[in-house]
């Protein structure tokens, strides 16, 4: 009878911690495809893109979206190289919520506040890293693995999904505070023109270009890094 009660409490526990599990994961497939929730809705965000249509953005300096394309509703560019591809709106305080995936060994990037003074994006915005972290190089160090605020501040381990499967982001921008979101966990925090910021700027290769994230607006893009590499459910909300 011991073992009877024993069993039928640890079974109970067990159904319990998994009805939990269920109740607070997150499915990316839950939410039909390029649409807002209810409460997105409710609160004011907005689609960047709809899955069938590239008119909110465009390539760097250019005027139509280059080689990027639309793949069963997400968007998409192959292999070889390209433009990054960058929104025609600009925006100050947001937050951006995203879906990307990646070729195995793959490599792409999400700039924010981007101005079109240079020859790149990357030379005034700040980056939030997207990466196979398990076959590219640049997995090895936390400063440069996904999501990582690229070459300043690192993010943790163990958080990005491998290759070939969905990872869902965030980044919030509000005034010179920044956060990096992935998977729902908070992956990185800074503040843009803090003297610790100054500090890592100053030690890396940013330290070349004297406007890098100092744009108090500007563009939101995606890279191209010479591989596969998909998003979706690309929806934002203006804080401003």
């Amino acid at each position: 009878m011991r073992r009877l009660s024993a069993f039928l409490v640890a079974a109970a526990l067990a159904s319990g911690c998994a009805s939990q599990t269920v109740s607070t994961s997150t499915s990316l497939e839950a939410t039909a495809l390029n649409t807002l929730t209810p409460e997105e809705t409710r609160e004011g965000f907005r689609l960047l893109f709809d899955g069938k249509s590239l008119d909110q953005w465009r390539i760097y300096r250019g005027t139509d979206a280059g080689t990027w394309d639309i793949q069963e509703g997400t968007l998409h560019h192959g292999p070889g190289d390209g433009a990054d591809l960058i929104t025609k709106e600009q925006f100050g305080d947001f937050e951006l919520r995203l879906d990307w995936k990646l070729a195995p060994g793959g490599n792409s990037g999400i700039f924010y506040r981007g101005t079109e003074e240079y020859d790149a994006i990357y030379w005034t915005a700040p980056e939030m890293q997207v990466l196979d972290d398990s076959a590219h190089a640049d997995g090895r160090n936390r400063l440069t693995s996904a999501g990582s605020a690229y070459g300043l501040y690192a993010a943790p381990a163990g958080i990005v999904r491998p290759a070939g499967q969905w990872n869902s982001v965030r980044i919030v921008v509000r005034g010179r505070q920044v956060e990096h979101w992935m998977n729902g966990v908070k992956v990185v925090t800074y503040e843009l023109q803090s003297p610790d910021w100054s500090a890592k700027v100053a030690a890396s290769k940013f330290k070349e270009w004297p406007k890098y994230g100092l744009a108090p607006r500007g563009h939101i893009a995606v890279q191209v890094h010479g591989n596969d590499v998909w998003y979706r459910n690309v929806r934002i909300l203006a804080l401003d």
